[in-house]
């Protein structure tokens, strides 16, 4: 059997617009710079959708937050949408660090605290989800007993942008999601009779993907480790 023996498929959003057109029938020598101006707000909406919608995998990382005694605040970067899970590091000079998992908390609970400045080992976090974010730590940080705060993040994803061929920040198994998704939102502006149609395919292509957008691990539910404040 003949195969091209690759995995290179990565289409740029102008390929990836140009098809979200034909599947409204918009063909490609009808396309103004109007729709692709139209296309990249489109594309940047449906972005911010997905990531208030779950955990995007590939959108992962690690921060690595150096402690400062009697400092309890740290600063947290604005593309940072939810804090996964957090870990102190005691780096005790061994050569054998030892991770020791914090929780998170509301503001409610650290408001509760009669003493926000008490120092010692932290146990707990509270993560204010300003403009500007913030974590805040108790107990505070005595400087003693560890030197860094690690946490999982899901940060926002990248800008999607048409000029010099991008390619948008999704992996292989979103590209149709996106594809669909995109011609949804398109649909509406310059052609409203197909957004009926469109809708229930781009709906089950987004559950296609986000099914499995999943870690292939046993799951454990422990009502002490997670909660859901306002």
């Amino acid at each position: 059997m003949a195969t091209s023996g690759t995995y290179a498929f990565n289409p740029s959003l102008g390929e990836l617009t140009l098809y979200a057109y034909n599947l409204i029938g918009v063909r490609n020598t009808a396309v103004l710079q109007e729709h692709m101006e139209a296309a990249r707000m489109a594309s940047n909406m449906m972005l911010a959708r997905w990531s208030n919608q779950g955990v995007n995998l590939w959108a992962v990382d690690k921060i690595t937050v150096p402690l400062v005694q009697g400092q309890s605040t740290y600063s947290v970067d604005a593309n940072t949408v939810m804090i996964l899970d957090a870990y102190m590091v005691i780096d005790n000079g061994n050569g054998q660090p030892i991770d020791r998992i914090i929780l998170p908390i509301s503001r409610t609970e650290y408001a509760s605290y009669p003493n926000k400045e008490q120092q010692g080992f932290t146990t707990t976090f509270w993560f204010d989800r300003l403009l500007s974010p913030t974590v805040t730590l108790w107990p505070v940080p005595d400087g003693s007993s560890a030197q860094y705060l690690k946490y999982y993040r899901v940060r926002q994803l990248q800008d999607s942008e048409l000029q010099n061929g991008q390619q948008v920040e999704i992996p292989y198994l979103w590209m149709e999601a996106f594809a669909y998704g995109l011609a949804q939102r398109l649909a509406m502006v310059w052609a409203p009779d197909k957004v009926a149609i469109l809708k229930p395919i781009a709906d089950e292509s987004y559950m296609i993907a986000a099914e499995q957008n999943v870690e292939q691990a046993q799951q454990y539910i422990s009502p002490q480790i997670s909660g859901y404040f306002r």
